[in-house]
């Protein structure tokens, strides 16, 4: 993602920045409500559908970026072990299982405290969903379709590529 600055200046409303920014990444939109914005953004894995909340009374933004992944009650243990190991090494934001949907999320939470959003925060909060959840999103299919314990799926997801085949 590349900075965008410019442009952006004086929205009060952060979801109308995201709705710009995403109209600049070719990301699907959909503005529910003032408060509720969803986006569907195409990652490597899967499509991730991104939805933002801004609440007023707490001056916070709220992002939770799920995808079309459901955890069969047979893994849902398995699956909340690698989620504990996951958020262990996350410095923003953490997964969430909802356990009676079997829906895998990260979640993440801006606290605004009277500022303005700029770009450059709205960026790096989609950026962190993005990122964290590119990254693991083999480790959760590791769990759940091929049957791997928590520790074994992690590792497969620990190493960095480098060079192209």
């Amino acid at each position: 993602m590349g900075s965008v600055e410019r442009g952006y200046n004086g929205m009060t409303n952060p979801l109308d920045l995201i709705e710009q920014m995403s109209a600049a990444h070719d990301w699907a939109v959909e503005r529910a409500t003032d408060d509720e914005l969803t986006l569907i953004v195409q990652g490597t894995w899967t499509d991730y559908q991104i939805t933002i909340n801004w609440r007023d009374d707490l001056e916070t933004l709220h992002l939770a970026c799920a995808f079309d992944f459901r955890v069969p009650d047979y893994r849902l243990s398995e699956m909340y072990r690698l989620i504990a190991q996951i958020n262990e090494q996350l410095w923003i934001g953490h997964f969430d299982l909802w356990a009676g949907d079997g829906l895998v999320m990260f979640r993440h939470g801006q606290l605004l405290n009277g500022a303005v959003a700029t770009p450059r925060q709205c960026e790096a909060m989609l950026k962190a969903a993005l990122e964290a959840s590119e990254r693991y999103y083999q480790a959760f299919q590791f769990v759940v379709w091929a049957g791997k314990e928590s520790r074994e799926a992690l590792v497969s997801t620990m190493f960095e590529t480098e060079g192209q085949a």
